[in-house]
């Protein structure tokens, strides 16, 4: 079993550095005695949002772009760095204008995740966002993205879809059809038990 004791860092050393990530090397003491060294990405600032857009009729908004390391076109949800000290309600709203050319009026922080945590810190802050309206700011991607609306009742048959691979964004879907499911059940209930008795 391991131990509930986190490891001790030794000693941390960049081994490359990029644009956008870094590199490190990291001397680790383990509890039970083990040196070990491990490598990890890093990235800079306070990591990316992921916007999971709803519309009023219910349908999800993709952007269908060209992803570089699977060299194909990817269905996905728009995303972007978070700039600066900028809120992460405001970097879902920048990056969905950006992308996919709609604002939304309604941003609800849903949870931050992490894509490989073994090995890079990259973080994720995943957003709902509702209440649409058209509006678009310019980006900095490199041709037209392609938007595609589905329904978010076919949720499952998207995250088979051959072209929707990105862990990221199957997961902020079903996070974000919880998210509704639970707010409708909530809402029912509330109705229901502020209906007037019938004797």
């Amino acid at each position: 079993m391991p131990s509930s004791h986190l490891p001790r860092i030794r000693a941390v050393r960049t081994l490359a550095t990029t644009r956008f990530f870094h590199i490190e090397a990291v001397d680790l003491a383990f509890s039970n005695g083990v040196d070990v060294t491990f490598e990890r990405l890093t990235g800079q600032g306070q990591g990316a949002v992921l916007v999971v857009p709803i519309t009023q009729a219910g349908e999800i908004v993709l952007i269908r772009e060209y992803a570089c390391g699977t060299e194909r076109y990817e269905l996905g949800l728009p995303k972007g760095r978070i700039e600066g000290d900028e809120p992460i309600l405001a970097a879902a709203n920048r990056e969905l204008k950006e992308e996919a050319g709609f604002g939304a009026r309604h941003l609800v922080f849903l949870r931050e995740l992490t894509a490989a945590p073994a090995y890079s810190s990259q973080r994720t802050q995943v957003v709902l966002a509702m209440d649409l309206y058209p509006e678009r700011l310019p980006g900095d991607e490199p041709e037209p993205l392609d938007v595609v609306l589905w329904p978010l009742a076919d949720l499952d048959q998207l995250a088979s879809h051959a072209q929707c691979t990105e862990a990221r964004s199957i997961a902020a879907l079903y996070l974000a059809r919880a998210y509704l499911a639970a707010q409708r059940s909530a809402q029912a209930q509330t109705q229901l038990n502020g209906a007037p008795l019938h004797g």
